[in-house]
């Protein structure tokens, strides 16, 4: 697992599509749990800053045109300090508090890309609008969850293999 790979997959996972509709987890109450369980306070900033990374994250893993600009914006003026410590050096993220989940997410992403590559993807059922990173040995997975995804997309597969024969 990455650093803060939990988040990652929260703030990814957090406009699920329930019953063909879709929600909104970063904000109200669930938005509040979602921010504290990962170290934030659930202010509307905060939660507003963790939507906007969201949307950006969304759009550079999904390739969509023009998404690497809401990504920049998500990470301007963040900076990493060194740390000097007897046990080597660590990274301390400085950027205003409002703004550190959504950072945070967008740092993990960023290592999740370079230590796992092509390994962080959408969910293949086009229904769907989760997440997943893949950590099975061979690489393959596709659906957020093979127990509702995987299983409705190989359900659909197979009615269609029987209507054709």
């Amino acid at each position: 697992m990455i650093e803060d790979e939990g988040l990652l997959m929260a703030v990814l996972n957090s406009a699920p599509v329930i019953d063909g509709t879709p929600t909104e987890q970063l904000g109200g109450s669930t938005g509040n749990e979602i921010a504290a369980r990962f170290g934030g306070t659930g202010t509307p900033d905060e939660l507003a800053h963790l939507r906007n990374a969201r949307a950006a994250l969304h759009g550079v893993i999904r390739g969509e045109d023009d998404a690497v600009e809401p990504l920049t914006r998500a990470v301007d003026g963040a900076v990493l300090v060194p740390e000097t410590t007897d046990t080597g050096v660590r990274w301390q993220l400085d950027v205003p508090a409002d703004e550190e989940l959504a950072v945070r997410a967008v740092l993990a992403w960023s290592r999740a890309m370079e230590e796992l590559p092509g390994r962080l993807r959408a969910c293949a059922n086009t229904e769907c609008n989760l997440y997943l990173i893949d950590h099975s040995r061979p690489g393959k997975a596709k659906w957020c969850s093979m127990a509702t995804c995987g299983n409705r997309m190989k359900a659909r597969a197979h009615a269609r293999r029987a209507r054709a024969s």
